[in-house]
This record gives structure tokens, sequence and C-alpha cells, in this order.
């Protein structure tokens, strides 16, 4: 879907204030059904989510986390519910030489190159898969508002310029509930980006780490002075607009298509000939660039950016702590001191 742009405007609109009455229904049922309880599995898990409906920067999160806890030495697998993909009874470890994002979703593919990942709406038993495959922690991307599997750590991640808009529960705004009832299931806050007073759930006193995402050199070194243009299937598709003017590039056309499109051979032919025709370079995120067919790819060129945590330190420590807690509870009393 497409957000509706009255969902990103401060004050409530006419639309927005007639939706409120459902999305204050919509929130009060997701409230409930975070506090239901979950499922504990044999391992930790580390879920990275938000408080709103679209993209805040989880998947490039998840990453970051994922290679933190690999840097201290865990063997980490990643579960997803694989937004996008075919529906399957049984949860599926990603093989990105083998399936593709029509099979498994966007998002697993690019987890896959960091780790397992394995896909699955049944939450708990893609975990125990996972597990019984050898991993030490699980990363959960997405599923903050799912009770299905117990969480050990749950970061929400803040998209610092877009905050959560009106403030309005879906559909009214982006909001999945009301931040200060989802507040309570949250260990940690990310704020990507924004200025010095990001949005936060209101009295909210847990940790808050910054960070920013960062294009990879070598495709910015490329695109620099270069006219482009970009295209985007994504929820915010002018953050990827503003990283290509911030590496230097010339955004001479846009083209914003619904988050997680899939895109068809005329798609794909109709923007190749308008680059051609105005001289532009045809440029789209990494994880729309998972989605096109390989005979897509030749005119494309797609821009990786990496998630870098201004303390990187704090979230280890974070980690190292909610991982000790985690596994201390599933000690048996026998083995406890």
């Amino acid at each position: 879907m497409i957000a509706p742009r009255f969902w990103a405007r401060a004050r409530p609109g006419l639309a927005a204030r007639a939706l409120a009455p459902l999305g204050a229904l919509y929130g009060l049922a997701t409230a409930r059904r975070m506090a239901r309880p979950g499922t504990r599995v044999d391992a930790p898990v580390i879920c990275v989510g938000n408080y709103v409906v679209g993209g805040a920067g989880k998947t490039p999160t998840a990453i970051a986390v994922a290679r933190l806890l690999q840097g201290a030495g865990e063997r980490v697998a990643f579960l997803s519910r694989g937004y996008g993909g075919a529906p399957r009874a049984a949860p599926t470890r990603v093989d990105p030489h083998l399936h593709g994002a029509l099979a498994v979703g966007d998002e697993p593919l690019l987890l896959a190159r960091v780790a397992p990942c394995w896909v699955g709406v049944d939450r708990v038993a893609a975990a125990r898969e996972a597990i019984a495959d050898g991993a030490s922690v699980l990363v959960l991307d997405d599923g903050l508002q799912n009770p299905a599997l117990a969480k050990d750590y749950a970061i929400a991640v803040i998209d610092g310029e877009a905050g959560f808009g009106n403030g309005l529960c879906f559909p009214a705004g982006p909001l999945r509930a009301a931040p200060e009832r989802q507040a309570p299931f949250v260990a940690a806050e990310v704020v990507i980006g924004g200025g010095p007073s990001p949005a936060r759930a209101p009295g909210a006193a847990k940790p808050l780490f910054r960070a920013r995402l960062e294009a990879d050199a070598i495709v910015a070194a490329e695109l620099i002075g270069r006219p482009v243009l970009a295209f985007a299937g994504i929820a915010r598709p002018e953050k990827f607009y503003a990283t290509l003017e911030g590496i230097g590039a010339i955004v001479a056309g846009r083209r914003r298509f619904p988050d997680h499109h899939v895109y068809d051979a005329r798609d794909i032919a109709e923007l190749a000939g308008v680059a051609r025709r105005r001289g532009l370079t045809l440029v789209t995120t990494e994880k729309d660039y998972v989605r096109l067919a390989a005979d897509q790819r030749a005119d494309v060129r797609a821009l990786p950016v990496t998630l870098r945590f201004e303390a990187p330190e704090r979230v280890a420590a974070s980690l190292r702590e909610a991982l000790a807690s985690s596994r201390a509870r599933r000690r048996p009393p026998s083995a406890v001191g």
C-alpha cells in the first residue's frame, strides 16, 4: 500500500478525524493482542519492530543488531514472516541462490546474506527449526505486535523525521496502537536520523540509541553528480530520494510504487525507456532490486544502505545483558548458583 499523505500531517485533518474512531478500536485491539502471553523457545529472542505501519528502518536495524551479536560469538538466525512471499504451511530456510522475492519476500533475501533466515507465518515453529539448525539467538524482524513468540528483548525502531505522523492509529494514522500502550513491551528504542528531540513513547524510561543510514561508498561514488531516475516501492520513498541527494546524485525523476510492489516487465520497460530518453541512470533501493527479475536488473543500479549506531558499544552492552538475563531464566533451578 501507499501511505496516505494525511498520515504525515502534524495536525489531523478532516479525513483523519473521520477515521479516528475506527483507529481507536484498531489500536485498542492491537494493544490487547500484544498483552497475550507468548510461547518461549530454547534460545533468546531479540525482536526488532516499530510502533507504526510501514517502514521505519527495521530490516537495516535487524542486520546491525545481528552483526553485533555475531561479533560477540553468537550463532544468529533471523525469523521473518516473509511478507510478499508465497503462503507456506511449514517454515522455510531462505536460500538466496534458490529463492526469489515471490517465494520468500524481499526482506528475507537481504537478511539471509548476513545469517540464516527462516520464513513462515508460524513464528514459534520457525524459531524451533532455527534452533534445531544451530542458532544460539534469534532476531525477529518485525512482529512486535504479534504475541505468538515470547520476546526477551524488543527494540522499537523510530524514523527520526517521520516520528508518529499525525499521532493517530490505523487507518486514521500510521500508529498500530498508542505508543504508551506499546511501550511496556519494548526494552529499547532506536531512532534513525532526525533532530535532537525525536519522537518517543510517552514516559518511556528505556534506553535510546541513535543511528543513521549510510549509503554504500562505492556505489555512492559512481552516482556523484549523475542525473538519476529514482524509483522505489517502500513505505517512505522520500528517505531514499534524500539519501541519493545526500551523496550528490541529481534526482531528475522520481517514481513511487506501493510497498513491496511486484514489478512486471511493463514497469521496468517504461522506466528504462524514460531513463534512456532523458539520459538518466535508473536507480532503486536494494530492497526493490531483489524483487526484480534477473533480466530486469541490467538497466538498474541498486543503492545499498547500512545502519550505523552512534554508540554501538552501548547497544552491544544492552544486548549482552539481555542475553545473560534470558539464559539465567532458562537455566534449571539446580544449575543456579
